[in-house]
């Protein structure tokens, strides 16, 4: 039996994954925090994206219908609220959705996740069911990609305010309020997947998910580029340049 890796040196692996694998090091997000994406390239990502912001609570509802102790339901459940709002709090969807609404689409629009792309479509959908159907070791581990999301918010916000008019703290606000929400989610998520991950086996399928995840977010990318960074390839269905503006809603 292999043994398992100590508690130290297992989580330098976990960190290791994102440091060569996080979608940071994708070309299209060079190009967007450089200033380098025209306002329809703007618009396709902030349309993708969204359908897997919109996706997210709906990953922690079906996590939670399988989890049988209070004490994890009760640390986990404010994730879908950090989302989906509460009274009194604007969520991060409607926070994302302002975004669009400054980069000059319907908001109504991007809700319907009309015009999304299959790749999109098919990487957010696969990340849903994994986490509806593996382990929770598993699933919690999958979103262990918080442990680097606040340093690509923080370039997002400071190449965007840089680069496009469309920025200011209101537009922005999605990806400020993460830089508080997301350390407190991921350092309860690493301390359960470290304390649980506590056989040879364990530990390489926990790294196996955060792998998975990645996979999800980079692919996500890959579509972006491919469809909407030249030579253009969009593929049927999805979002055309002029399609779920503002003001073709208005007009």
């Amino acid at each position: 039996m292999n043994t398992p890796a100590t508690r130290e040196v297992f989580e330098a692996r976990l960190r290791r994954i994102g440091a060569e694998r996080y979608h940071d090091l994708h070309p299209f997000h060079g190009l967007l925090h450089g200033g380098q994406c025209s306002p329809d390239q703007v618009r396709a990502w902030v349309i993708n994206r969204y359908y897997y912001q919109s996706r997210i609570p709906m990953k922690d509802a079906a996590f939670l219908s399988r989890v049988e102790d209070p004490a994890l339901r009760r640390a986990w459940r404010s994730r879908i609220e950090d989302h989906d709002g509460s009274e009194g709090n604007e969520g991060g969807i409607a926070r994302w959705l302002r975004l669009a609404s400054a980069v000059g689409l319907d908001p109504d629009y991007v809700a319907s996740c009309a015009g999304v792309l299959p790749a999109t479509r098919f990487a957010v959908d696969a990340y849903v069911r994994f986490v509806r159907e593996r382990s929770l070791l598993e699933a919690v581990a999958s979103s262990l990609t918080e442990l680097f999301a606040p340093k690509i918010h923080a370039e997002r916000i400071e190449g965007l305010l840089r680069n496009y008019a469309f920025a200011d703290d209101s537009s922005l606000s999605y990806f400020r309020k993460r830089l508080t929400e997301a350390p407190k989610d991921v350092a309860f998520g690493l301390a359960w997947v470290l304390d649980h991950a506590d056989t040879a086996d364990r530990q390489d399928a926990a790294a196996n998910a955060l792998i998975f995840k990645t996979d999800v977010l980079w692919s996500q990318l890959d579509a972006l580029h491919s469809a909407y960074v030249a030579p253009a390839r969009i593929p049927p269905g999805a979002w055309r340049p002029g399609e779920g503006l503002a003001l073709a809603r208005a007009s």
